[in-house]
């Protein structure tokens, strides 16, 4: 039996909208920011004893290249002594972040470890592919911020590069998903984010952010940008199709392309002891599966299956379920798949990724910390924490309240 992994604290960035308030942060600064604030909370913390730091970053085309974990936390004032790593696993690569710090610290890697993740998809650059020959005229170019480039034709013949728009109507035709169920659960979303905003829910997660400016004082932004108070059910039912005509999927009913950054402190038994810790929650255990990439919405049924068999645990015994929201459809395909009712009020209960936003590499690690977070705030015993994933995958973790 390996020692037990625990989510001692985290905090965030505020979410930006694509070309909003973070449009001039530079992706390793912003990811810079969550860590030095979350070793900001630990004087008692020796910071030459952190094992390692992972991150989660899906672009890695711009800023984020060249190991982005790493030039992150030097940036963050980190010692040098402190390795990092940069984990790209889509959509799930923060949480993914924090599964890798639980399997360390369970074989006895070390005690403490930052788990987290960073996308400045605003800030995604055009990248341009070389000609095949000398003065040829056969480059590509491409915008990194989101999306298939690259395409091997032999993967589009074979499995689809459906965008994720399309493989969310793929789920709309396999599940009889109607456009109004899915209107209904983005609205409730955005309701559940605007309580959470007034009761104080986020700013126990964000660490504000100050960008610098030439001839004025700096801009602090302190609240995520994202949400739309002012959504209402008859908006969202005018909104035109995005991905396919005839279709049902918004840009309403859907995440966006958003920048953020988060860190989280993961530590054993013996680390925290060493600083004296009172964790938010255990690490209980973690998976991932593969599904069809033109399905892709639907993995985080298997996956979270398949981390409840893991666990010995019944999803009844799930006290709140916080599924990525990437669509409302994929969501809803998933919930159902899992015998719950659309409004079961387990399901992320202060909104999700279609209010909040979805900087990808974040939002793994961003939901993990709000997972913890509200269990302690609720007296809730289980959480479990869920994704789908491009190109066909599932991911799923289970956190335990201590």
């Amino acid at each position: 039996m390996g020692m037990n992994a625990f989510i001692i604290e985290g905090t965030r960035s505020p979410i930006g909208s694509f070309g909003g308030a973070l449009r001039d942060v530079r992706t390793d600064d912003l990811a810079a920011h969550s860590l030095s604030s979350l070793i900001s909370m630990f004087k008692s913390l020796d910071l030459e004893q952190i094992e390692d730091i992972y991150l989660g970053c899906a672009n890695q085309a711009g800023e984020d290249n060249r190991n982005v974990a790493r030039m992150a936390s030097l940036l963050a004032g980190i010692p040098t002594s402190v390795p990092a790593e940069t984990i790209n696993r889509l959509c799930a690569s923060g949480l993914s972040s924090l599964l890798h710090a639980q399997r360390a610290i369970n074989s006895g890697a070390g005690d403490f470890f930052i788990a987290g993740g960073v996308e400045n998809m605003t800030r995604g650059p055009y990248i341009v592919s070389k000609s095949s020959k000398a003065f040829g005229i056969d480059s590509k170019m491409y915008d990194s911020s989101f999306g298939w480039r690259f395409v091997n034709s032999k993967m589009k013949s074979t499995y689809g590069t459906d965008a994720m728009g399309e493989t969310a109507e793929n789920l709309v035709e396999q599940y009889s998903i109607s456009r109004e169920d899915q209107d209904k659960f983005a609205f409730w979303s955005q309701e559940k984010t605007q309580l959470a905003k007034i009761n104080g829910v986020f700013a126990q997660e964000i660490s504000a952010l100050s960008i610098p400016q030439r001839k004025s004082e700096d801009i602090i932004v302190s609240e995520d940008q994202f949400p739309k108070p002012n959504t209402s059910i008859d908006g969202l039912a005018r909104l035109k199709p995005a991905f396919r005509s005839p279709g049902t999927v918004t840009a309403g009913n859907s995440s966006g392309l958003n920048d953020g950054s988060c860190a989280l402190l993961i530590a054993s038994e013996a680390g925290v002891k060493t600083i004296n810790a009172n964790p938010l929650a255990r690490v209980v255990c973690g998976t991932s599966v593969g599904v069809e990439p033109r399905t892709m919405g639907i993995g985080p049924v298997l996956a979270s299956k398949k981390a409840l068999k893991m666990a010995g645990l019944g999803l009844d015994q799930m006290d709140l379920i916080e599924i990525n929201e990437a669509f409302s459809a994929q969501v809803l395909s998933c919930t159902r798949a899992l015998g719950l009712e659309d409004t079961d009020p387990r399901i992320n209960p202060n909104g999700g990724a279609i209010s909040l936003g979805h900087p990808l590499g974040m939002t793994g690690a961003r939901l993990a910390l709000t997972a913890a977070k509200e269990l302690n705030r609720s007296g809730g015993r289980y959480a479990l924490v869920t994704m789908c994933v491009g190109v066909g995958q599932g991911f799923a973790v289970i956190l335990e309240r201590q």
